[in-house]
């Protein structure tokens, strides 16, 4: 079964909105490291329609234009995509396709597809349900030192707790803790 690793910017404060605003000061090389082993390993990239929209205005040109992350890049842009959204959509970066039918049910049958990993990047309302549903294998969060006040949190308006394990963290030089949970049972 293919696993989904998730991964997303967050202030201390919980906050996920917006990382544009407030995460780029503490971008380093090993953050980008961190992203590429999490979402550049992915064979297919699960976003949804704004994250998707983000990432097709800015990664095909960065592609293009060859530089330091034009190989992150090309592997974004060679890996299938697939939008969640409930409009219908046009896509103009390749390999791009939208999720067919019910979140859940979709993700369920893709993960048992033959495949390799399956990233996620941003999507928060993507992620909350997939993590309700005990879909996603592991979530990589990159807390970085700042509260941000207000905007929207990862754990917002919960149903019911989510039980997770830690698996690894690490510290980088500019304070952003590296964690990385898996499902736990029910504590």
């Amino acid at each position: 079964m293919r696993k989904i690793s998730a991964g997303l910017f967050i202030a201390a404060d919980g906050v996920v909105e917006s990382p544009e605003k407030w995460h780029f000061p503490y971008f380093n090389d090993e953050m980008g490291a961190a992203v590429t082993a999490q979402l550049g390993a992915a064979d297919t990239v699960l976003l949804g329609r704004v994250t998707y929209d983000t990432f097709a205005g800015a990664w095909p040109a960065r592609e293009a234009a060859g530089e330091d992350d034009a190989e992150m890049a090309k592997a974004l842009g060679d890996a299938r995509k697939i939008v969640v959204s409930n409009s219908p959509l046009e896509f103009t970066w390749r390999n791009s396709e939208q999720l067919q039918g019910d979140l859940v049910e979709a993700v369920t049958k893709l993960k048992a597809e033959p495949g390799g990993p399956i990233g996620m990047s941003g999507s928060v309302s993507v992620v909350r349900q997939l993590l309700a549903a005990g879909l996603i294998d592991e979530l990589h969060l990159l807390v970085h030192p700042i509260a941000v006040g207000r905007g929207q949190r990862l754990f917002d308006d919960m149903a019911d707790p989510i039980p997770l394990k830690l698996i690894t963290s690490d510290v980088f030089k500019t304070g952003v803790l590296h964690v990385v949970y898996g499902p736990a049972d029910e504590a």
